[in-house]
């Protein structure tokens, strides 16, 4: 579910946030859905509790997430406001993907073809 990349020279609570914020952005994790308990994840990754306890309290007070005493965090239900600036991301993912398949050189042509297809319920060939 994380990756957590010890060279990097972004601190680990910061990989951590930033990867749960796309997941919640993306729609990978949804509404009320609780996320892993700070215990569980620090044994799953080898990192200590209170660097997860950080990237989640920042979480919170960004409005991401929320907090049940007892019972762990949850993803906060997305507003109007939340909703745009998720779409907006979806749009910006979609865009580098299309501009990679254009570097790769596939034509408009085979895209829009691939596209239909996706659309459609057509499985595409492998």
């Amino acid at each position: 579910m994380f990756v957590i990349d010890p060279r990097s020279k972004a601190p680990i609570y910061e990989q951590l946030r930033e990867q749960l914020r796309w997941q919640i952005t993306m729609g990978y994790l949804a509404p009320d859905e609780p996320l892993p308990s700070v215990r569980a994840l620090s044994g799953e990754l080898g990192i200590n509790p209170n660097t997860i306890q950080k990237a989640y309290r920042e979480m919170e007070q960004e409005g991401l997430i929320y907090s049940r005493p007892g019972r762990g965090s949850f993803v906060t239900p997305a507003t109007g406001e939340q909703q745009r600036k998720q779409r907006e991301a979806q749009m910006a993912l979609l865009e580098r993907e299309l501009r990679k398949a254009k570097d790769m050189g596939i034509s408009l042509e085979a895209a829009e073809a691939l596209t239909e297809r996706v659309y459609s319920g057509e499985k595409t060939e492998k």
